[in-house]
């Protein structure tokens, strides 16, 4: 799918046209001030971007907000014709309504290959919701240059006909080794595989394993929740007989974001019947169903011995993640105990480490208040998935004003930084705070960085 440029829409209301400039009139009267949680800028098109307010100009009816991901800060102008809403800490400020017509531009038409895209039933507005943003442009496409290899193989033939590892030329491999740990180049990557469809248009299979990409690019990379379950449908994910098996439980996850428990859960109902796998223990636990995800984690854990301090791990993440530290400590300890051999011995050994530094951050966890935390920037680190994790947390007044990851060696950390650190700022807490999909253990050392980091300053209680 090629999308295509709309015009602006020059039909708005003089009443719409005084109402934004009467708001903006408004912020600039009352002036804002950065604060520790983030900002929100919602565009016409319906993509949200979570960041700092850094400019409101007036004259060249501009919004500058800055976003960070993988620990470099990326800054955007948005003019005001294209922003519906923006939000400055508790205050919104709708600039525009929402268009009641279809999405601006065009809109293109589905790839061909694709006859069963599997939409659960229920949530009506979800699933317009889905189609529409789906089959329309974000609000960087245009800008961003159709950018790669001219030696890349488009045709992406799988398994690869060289032997040799070639991230200029497979595709699978350009996109583990250049696009997933550059986040510069995820708007890049996601583009190019738009363009791809239209490559390989006559190869079903191939489209098919493309919109599966797009998917895991929306959803892993980008936070777009609406625009991954599109293509995920589009791709048949969810199907009995898909090959996309990995992805169903991520796209459950999208369901639930968006706003349809119901439909999430019918989704997830499905797989655990036609690919059970660790993840659906996860996203059932992240949807507050702590029950149903311990009674998963048992059963796998009951039917295979050698993975069961795996599903013990999950186990012990899903009961964190809810509050109940007792019954996630008992967990971890359940991994620790658990014998390392056979072929997945290194899996466990990692699984244990993971459990260790779930552990100690548990035990941290009270003293990790920011309010007992005095003013300045604090630094600790935690292992992650290959390499050690560092953060510097900035205290001011009692509160999380800021989260960095200062250093790490981290090559598929997908969206785990920035939607981890945004969480914690949120929260100001580490307690309750879900790990991210799909980056799992990258996720998981951001907490507990930020959990040393802070229960190191902490003052003593008062008595």
């Amino acid at each position: 799918m090629v999308f295509r440029t709309a015009e602006a829409n020059p039909g708005r209301s003089g009443h719409a046209r005084r109402r934004m400039v009467l708001t903006i009139a408004l912020v600039g009267w009352l002036g804002w001030t950065v604060s520790a949680q983030a900002d929100l800028v919602e565009l016409l098109s319906g993509a949200k971007l979570e960041g700092s307010v850094t400019k409101i100009d007036k004259e060249a009816r501009e919004v500058t907000v800055a976003t960070q991901m993988g620990g470099r800060t990326y800054t955007r102008v948005y003019p005001y014709d294209r922003i519906h809403a923006v939000t400055l800490g508790d205050k919104r400020y709708v600039l525009n309504e929402m268009p009641d017509a279809s999405p601006t531009g065009s809109r293109p038409k589905p790839a061909s290959g694709n006859t069963s895209a599997v939409k659960p039933t229920g949530g009506g507005d979800i699933a317009k919701r889905i189609e529409q943003q789906g089959a329309t442009p974000p609000d960087w496409y245009d800008s961003t240059p159709l950018n790669y290899p001219r030696t890349l193989d488009l045709a992406w033939p799988e398994p690869p006909p060289d032997k040799a590892w070639n991230n200029q030329k497979n595709m699978g491999q350009y996109i583990w080794d250049i696009i997933n740990p550059n986040p510069a180049k995820w708007r890049e990557g996601t583009k190019l595989l738009h363009h791809m469809l239209e490559v390989n248009k006559d190869r079903p299979e191939t489209l098919r394993r493309i919109m599966d990409a797009l998917g895991r690019f929306y959803h892993n990379l980008l936070q777009d929740d609406a625009r991954a379950a599109f293509w995920w449908q589009k791709a048949g994910v969810g199907e009995p007989d898909t090959r996309f098996r990995n992805s169903a439980p991520l796209l459950a996850e999208c369901y639930y974001r968006l706003g349809s428990k119901p439909m999430a859960s019918q989704l997830l109902m499905q797989v655990e019947k036609t690919a059970p796998q660790f993840s659906l223990i996860k996203v059932w636990a992240d949807m507050g169903e702590l029950a149903r995800a311990l009674q998963l984690a048992e059963a796998y854990a009951r039917g295979n011995a050698s993975v069961a301090a795996i599903a013990y791990m999950y186990a012990g993440d899903a009961c964190r993640t809810n509050g109940d530290y007792a019954k996630a400590m008992d967990y971890y300890q359940k991994v620790i105990g658990a014998q390392a051999s056979g072929q997945l011995a290194k899996r466990i050994e990692r699984e244990q480490q993971r459990a260790r530094d779930s552990l100690e951050a548990i035990r941290l966890f009270e003293r990790a208040d920011p309010a007992r935390v005095p003013d300045g920037v604090y630094e600790a680190n935690s292992m992650g998935y290959a390499s050690l994790i560092h953060v510097a947390v900035t205290v001011q007044g009692g509160r999380i004003q800021a989260i960095q990851i200062t250093r790490h060696e981290e090559k598929q950390f997908y969206s785990a930084f920035t939607d981890t650190v945004q969480k914690i700022i949120q929260r100001q807490s580490v307690k309750g705070v879900d790990a991210t999909s799909s980056a799992t253990l990258t996720s998981e050392a951001v907490i507990n960085a930020v959990a040393k980091a802070l229960a190191g300053a902490a003052r003593p209680p008062t008595r």
